[in-house]
This record gives C-alpha cells, structure tokens and sequence, in this order.
C-alpha cells in the first residue's frame, strides 16, 4: 500500500509538471509581459514628445501594455542617451527622438558621449515633419521660381528668421542658399515663436516653419507659402511644391524615429516596428499627426538608418556651408 501510495504521488507530481512547465515557458516567453518606455530627449510638447504620445497611446493599446513617456532632457541628448543605456537591454526601453541628435549635435558638439553607430538599433521611422517656405505677402513673388530669381537680383538685400542658430530651419536655408548660390542675410531668433511673428511685422522676409505654426496666417492672407524642404510632396499641403523639384535630392524635412539599445534583442524590434508601421495606417492617427503639421511614415529598421544616414550627411554640408564650428 506504501509503495502504491508513493508511486500515486509521484504520477501526480509528474503529471503537474507536464502542464506546468509549457505554460510556465509560454510566460516566460510572451512579449512584452510589461510596460514599455519611450525615452524622449526633450521637454513635453516638442515635435518628437508629441509623436512618441500619439504612437505609445495606440502601441499600449495593440500590446495590452502601457507604454510610458519619459521626458529626458538636457546634455544635447545625453541624458537620453544615458537613461537608454542604463536600461536593460531587453526590449522595453526605446528612444523617440529627432534625427538632430545623431546629424546635427555631432557635428556642433565635442565629445557627446553617445555614438549613433555603436550605441542605437533603428527600429522604425515613425514620422516626418515638413518645414515650409514662407514669405511675407510684401515680397514680390508668388512661386519658388520667383523667389529665387528675385534673390539672385538683389544679393544681400533679402534677410531671413530662423529658430536659432544650428536649428533645421537655419540649416534648410543654408543648403538652399548654397546649392543656388544665393546671398540672403540669417536672422537668428529662440524658436519660432519669435521668428513667425517677425515675419508677419516684417522684420524678416522670409523663413522655414512647420504647418501649424503659419496656417492661420496663411488663411489670413498674411503669409505665403513657396515650398516644403521634405523630398516629396506632404498630404498637409499637396499643393505646394518641394524644394527637391528644383534641387535633386533636397531633403530636410526633420525625421522622428525610434531607436533601441544595440544588443535588443531583434524579436523585440521587429515585433515594435512592426506594430508602429501599422499604427501609422490608422486614419485617426493620420489625422491627428496632420493637425500637427506631421506626416505619418511607419517604415522599418533598414530605411530607418538610411534615412539617418542621409540626413547625417546632408546636414554635415549644410553645417559647413553655414561656417558652424563644433565647440
């Protein structure tokens, strides 16, 4: 009887571990079984903060997890970047961020601490942001053709806003200048909402700025819009032209991406590319990037980094044209 009651023990024990031990690994195995982050190396409200929002809300909803946004500024994106590093490299921890911090700050900034080849996986290029050419209604012209004929009449006596120094609409109109051999005079301003009013008071001629930031005064008559510096036409404004139609290749349009720790274990990237690809198809989220002056791309991790790639090095040209020393 003892030994019958023994063996009756063990078949139990045994035949527990048999159903245990699949579910037991299929836990083990499910991604992702927890929140997720989305690092941001920016304050709340910029470009990249809001894209990595309207994209984690419907990620979180997709993977029946939360995706949380955590603001990291600070350091030209080394705090970011530091955060991404110190985070298990396990597939629950993402950079959202602008391409600027692998193009532009390199180049500017001496010694960063963070390599975009050493230290980041591209997994999906999540969306783009058109800038926009726009002349105050005061100038002569109507069309790109026009302005850059009027320029080349008047070498000198034209001036232009930026957002600053270094910005993407300082160096859009640095690569244009230089690849049309124009003289135009750079007005630095913080941003644009220093720059965009300035261009409506007429104190400047002419600048780059995203959608939102001149559609009123585009309804309003005070502004006109030329082009767009992204490489193809944007379904905010199809009627307006790009620069690309007259300059091959003109593309500086900012591009808004997310990026993984190397050493992320590929299954995780490509289950996340694969997801923001089609989150980028849904026609509220269309929409709602639209309304932000952002055209949705969701596209994976090899166009991704030749996406970066390129900007990296149409950038560098713009940097040296504009006679901007790394500091």
């Amino acid at each position: 009887m003892k030994q019958r009651r023994i063996l009756l023990l063990a078949t139990a024990v045994l035949t527990a571990c048999t159903f245990a031990l699949p579910m037991l690994a299929r836990a083990q195995g499910t991604y992702p079984n927890k929140p997720l982050k989305f690092i941001v190396p920016y304050s709340a409200g910029g470009l990249p903060d809001t894209v990595a929002r309207i994209f984690a809300q419907r990620l979180g909803d997709k993977l029946g997890q939360s995706v949380v946004v955590d603001n990291r500024p600070g350091a030209n994106g080394v705090v970011a970047a530091q955060a991404l590093a110190s985070s298990p490299k396990d597939g629950y921890s993402f950079l959202v961020t602008d391409g600027s911090m692998f193009s532009i700050n390199p180049a500017i900034y001496k010694n960063l601490g963070y390599d975009y080849k050493k230290d980041f996986m591209p997994v999906s290029l999540a969306a783009r942001a058109p800038l926009y050419l726009a002349v105050n209604p005061k100038v002569p012209v109507n069309t790109l053709q026009e302005f850059i004929a009027l320029a080349k009449s008047r070498p000198g006596t034209l001036n232009y806003g930026s957002s600053g120094i270094g910005s993407t609409h300082h160096l859009t109109m640095e690569a244009m200048k230089a690849s049309l051999g124009l003289d135009i005079t750079h007005v630095p301003f913080k941003g644009t909402g220093q720059s965009v009013p300035a261009l409506i008071g007429g104190q400047v001629e002419v600048l780059f700025s995203a959608l939102p930031s001149l559609a009123g005064f585009v309804k309003s008559g005070q502004v006109k819009l030329l082009a767009s510096n992204a490489a193809q036409r944007s379904s905010q404004a199809p009627t307006v032209p790009v620069i690309a139609e007259i300059i091959p290749g003109f593309d500086f349009a900012p591009i808004i991406g997310v990026l993984a720790s190397t050493g992320t274990p590929t299954s995780a990237i490509e289950r996340i590319s694969a997801e923001i690809a089609a989150i980028a198809k849904m026609p509220e989220v269309i929409q709602t990037l639209n309304n932000a002056g952002i055209d949705p791309i969701g596209s994976g991790p090899v166009d991704y980094n030749k996406a970066i790639l390129g900007e990296n090095e149409r950038l560098a040209k713009a940097i040296t044209a504009a006679g901007i020393k790394s500091e």
